[in-house]
């Protein structure tokens, strides 16, 4: 239903067209998050005053006891060291191709991967940039930038396919706009059946990533596999579009 829904918001009918743009939207983030989404990043536990919350962390909290012991006293919270789970932030970029034909399967994948993005970013408290490529990388929405999960969605069904496939361009784009992010963890997360029309070898600007993941159709992944391994990125293919928050839950695990 999605990939027909994608395409019918395009209609020349404004009235059909409008109705169209309206629901999309919705219904991709509504089958987003009803999948798993699980946040980006591995928690980890950091220690802080047992009066702020969190596990009480008896091994870290006995020098302050026995202090306050020997002073004739219970051990006031503030002196306590307790223990709590911190997941850190991670800055995402998704590089969307959208070279030749965006046909509705493309489109409704697109969208599906920015809502699903969009959303664990959110709820990790990540920075999350969204570029479209084919001949040149085009920024549809720049790291940093406060684009609700609704409204990120709209641009990429918004995109127009044509033209040359240059991952090169993709790749440094996306190292461009996460040179800027607080985060630690930096992912650029290519969707993309990685067949090259160009004549730059894009290897060199994706082995200066930090981390790179490939969304490959399963129908054509023969070059996405083959770029993938050359890059040292993980790759997944995917058969089925309810299948992409899940793809997306493996290759995000830390």
């Amino acid at each position: 239903m999605l990939p027909l829904l994608a395409l019918m918001s395009r209609a020349t009918d404004p009235a059909l067209r409008a109705r169209v743009q309206a629901l999309v939207p919705r219904l991709v983030l509504e089958r987003a998050r009803s999948g798993p989404h699980g946040r980006i990043g591995a928690g980890r536990l950091r220690p802080t005053r047992a009066d702020r919350g969190g596990d009480l962390d008896l091994d870290a909290s006995l020098e302050a006891v026995a202090v306050a012991r020997g002073e004739g006293r219970p051990p006031a919270l503030d002196e306590l060291t307790a223990s709590v789970w911190e997941r850190p932030a991670t800055a995402l970029c998704l590089l969307v191709d959208r070279s030749g034909s965006m046909d509705g399967r493309r489109l409704a994948t697109a969208a599906m991967a920015a809502a699903a993005c969009a959303l664990r970013s959110a709820e990790s408290g990540g920075e999350l940039a969204v570029v479209a490529f084919d001949r040149r990388a085009e920024t549809v929405v720049a790291l940093g930038t406060a684009s609700p999960a609704r409204r990120t969605v709209e641009r990429v069904l918004g995109l127009r396919g044509h033209g040359m496939t240059s991952l090169d361009a993709a790749l440094r784009a996306a190292r461009e706009q996460l040179a800027g992010a607080r985060a630690r963890r930096r992912i650029t997360l290519l969707l993309s059946d990685c067949r090259v029309t160009d004549d730059v070898d894009p290897l060199p600007a994706a082995r200066g990533l930090d981390e790179l993941l490939v969304v490959a159709p399963a129908s054509d992944d023969d070059e996405a596999r083959r770029f993938a391994r050359d890059a040292g990125a993980r790759m997944a293919s995917l058969d089925a579009l309810a299948e992409l928050p899940a793809v997306l839950d493996r290759l995000l695990a830390p």
